[in-house]
């Protein structure tokens, strides 16, 4: 992770460093979590494929983060019962969450509390195995409506999608969303805007590949057709300050750390930890303790993710 770090530095000379003031002197925006919503769970960084543009680095070789365990999220489950965090929603992402052998019995673990559920995954083949199909046709008939599976659908033109994910990726996950769409379940979608086109293009392209496809997602609603902002670290941007809000009119309720959290466990680590954010698994001063009461503390807007894709972008990985 130390090429991530080396382009950070590199692009935002003498930013992202205090925590408390910007470059210039300026006090840094932090975010209280004033409305949990969703707790993010990773599953592991190990993926069936490598993306180009992956923000997390997930590849087949890449066990930074290792297989969280079902027993493991039962316990933030009861965190989250003795915090009242009042949370509603509960997601995993990953890696590839399906090849995480004990996906189904998470899945099971929060569907059987009231949580909605969802599930980030590129619907290819650890999707597809008849134990995981099985297991996911299951809930999705014992728990009618709390199940979501968003599709990582990098374009909607299938060499775009291909040129980020490798070749004949495109098929593959058109597979499985077909695979999902004839055995009933609730299907979202996650683009992504480093192609250059305008939403209103975007959105019109997926769109048509929905309509097609007979696919029932909405294109226009942002919760069901996800177009995430690029997040290069190698591009300048500027850092959050107080005064932001006001020049931005925007609140800190609206960025994602102040109504989420993620858990991850760390190769080598004897319990997992919670994290600030789903975007940040390898930034240490993002680390916010091994509890979910340690979590509770409030977030210094210190890194260009913070102000790209949560800040500038208006984007957040929850539904």
């Amino acid at each position: 992770m130390k090429d991530l770090e080396a382009r950070r530095n590199s692009a935002n000379i003498g930013k992202f460093r205090d925590p408390h003031v910007t470059a210039t002197g300026e006090a840094r925006a932090t975010v209280a979590m004033s409305h949990p919503q969703t707790l993010w769970f990773n599953t592991g960084t190990l993926c069936n494929i490598e993306c180009v543009n992956c923000y997390i680095a997930s590849s087949p070789t890449n066990d930074a983060l290792v297989y969280i365990t079902a027993e493991e999220v039962r316990d933030y489950l009861d965190q989250l019962e003795d915090r009242n965090w009042g949370v509603r929603e509960i997601a995993f992402t990953g890696g590839e969450p399906f090849l995480n052998p004990e996906m189904i019995q998470m899945t099971e673990a929060a569907l059987a509390r009231g949580y909605e559920v969802l599930i980030l995954t590129n619907a290819m083949r650890p999707m597809m195995r008849k134990r995981v199909q099985t297991g996911l046709k299951r809930l999705n008939e014992a728990y009618p409506g709390k199940l979501t599976l968003r599709v990582s659908v990098d374009h909607y033109r299938p060499d775009l999608h291909d040129a980020e994910r490798g070749e004949g990726s495109f098929l593959k996950t058109l597979e499985g969303m077909r695979w999902l769409r004839d055995n009933g379940f609730r299907m979202a979608v996650a683009g992504r805007s480093v192609f250059g086109d305008s939403e209103a293009d975007s959105r019109a392209g997926y769109a048509a590949f929905f309509s097609k496809n007979n696919f029932k997602i909405d294109a226009e609603n942002p919760a069901m057709t996800v177009l995430f902002p690029e997040m290069d670290e190698s591009v300048e941007v500027p850092e959050i300050t107080t005064a932001c809000w006001g020049i931005l009119n925007k609140s800190p309720s609206d960025v994602m750390c102040a109504s989420s959290r993620m858990v991850v466990k760390r190769k080598g680590a004897e319990r997992p930890a919670v994290l600030a954010c789903t975007l940040l698994p390898y930034s240490d001063e993002f680390e916010l303790g091994a509890t979910l009461e340690e979590a509770e503390t409030d977030v210094a807007l210190n890194h260009p993710h913070c102000a790209k894709f949560c800040v500038l972008g208006g984007a957040s990985c929850s539904a």
